[in-house]
């Protein structure tokens, strides 16, 4: 049986669900998502877009593209941010809040060069993203 976490928005206008497990889990440190998120880092959860679905109110999802690498949308009525698209990573980011049951257990920290926040959890430090997503796939000392 397949797993299924479900989540929504802060108003709860849109509800999201994601089935299966993430193909990734940690804690990115770029300059957009911490401005996006307003916080020192944010922690995601990495899905492929088939395991994604909007069951409720797509159409109160908002996007903005600040690159071509994010397409971030959000609920209209109430501001929370919802999901990333990177498409040419052919992934998606549910914010790993937004799936309260899911048992979120990071693997790595990316854009760790970007970072305001030291975090000495003894995870992979990649200074853009690993390779195999498009990034130098080069790790830092924590």
């Amino acid at each position: 049986m397949s797993e299924h976490h479900t989540g929504g928005c802060f108003c709860g206008v849109v509800q999201v669900e994601v089935e299966g497990k993430p193909e990734a889990m940690g804690y990115c440190h770029c300059e957009s998502c911490r401005h996006w998120s307003a916080g020192p880092v944010n922690a995601f959860t990495l899905w492929k877009p088939e395991a994604v679905r909007i069951t409720r109110g797509e159409d109160a999802l908002e996007s903005f593209e600040k690159t071509p690498a994010s397409r971030r949308r959000w609920c209209r009525h109430c501001g929370g941010h919802v999901l990333t698209e990177h498409p040419g990573m052919g992934l998606v980011d549910v914010y790993a809040a937004l799936l309260p049951d899911l048992d979120f257990t990071p693997q790595l920290h990316v854009h760790y060069q970007e970072s305001v926040l030291r975090i000495p959890d003894g995870l992979p430090k990649m200074k853009d993203v690993p390779a195999e997503l498009g990034g130098s796939g080069e790790t830092l000392e924590e």
